[in-house]
């Protein structure tokens, strides 16, 4: 795939069956994640990989946090099978580092770009990905749940796997970004 052809059609791919990703292609997602923007080489994140029987873990994690944060009773039945759409989860948090030249937005910008890198990764290596956000993201519950530490920020949840139908793409956006000055 030629890195053009990747960016310019750039889509998730919510769907997603196991197999998940290998442990090389694990190490490559994590290869592209540490080559991101990352102002004094920082790294002012960190990754939380669920495969296996880990993923059930996460889904009791989900299914506890829905009921903290008192989601309807359909969202709360739902919960625990969050997870378990994807053979691997990869949970991307903030690790803000106190720098003065590098504030914590800076930084949250590097994890997500970080995000970005392993979801782009995954369509190189014939994987699928979708990044996720939402109340999960959000919740304090979840944070304390997966030990991040109350100032930090869950930058997404990033689920991984081989795709389970073709990646639709999206149609390109007929707007002009660029304002020449």
């Amino acid at each position: 795939m030629q890195a053009k052809d990747l960016l310019l059609t750039r889509s998730s791919m919510p769907r997603v069956v196991s197999p998940g990703p290998s442990a090389e292609q694990l190490r490559l997602l994590e290869q592209a994640a540490l080559r991101v923007p990352d102002h004094m080489s920082l790294t002012p994140y960190t990754c939380l990989v669920y495969q296996g029987a880990a993923l059930q873990q996460l889904s009791e994690i989900y299914t506890a946090v829905s009921k903290l944060e008192d989601l309807t009773p359909a969202e709360q039945e739902r919960a625990g099978q969050l997870p378990l759409r994807a053979p691997c989860v990869i949970v991307i948090a903030t690790q803000y580092q106190v720098k003065e030249k590098v504030p914590s937005l800076e930084q949250y910008a590097s994890a997500a770009c970080a995000t970005m890198a392993m979801q782009q990764m995954a369509f190189t290596l014939g994987l699928g990905a979708v990044w996720r956000t939402g109340v999960y993201a959000e919740s304090n519950h979840m944070k304390a749940a997966l030990g991040i530490s109350s100032d930090n920020d869950i930058v997404g949840f990033l689920y991984v796997g081989t795709p389970a139908v073709p990646t639709p793409i999206k149609p390109s956006k007929d707007i002009q970004l660029f304002t020449q000055m």
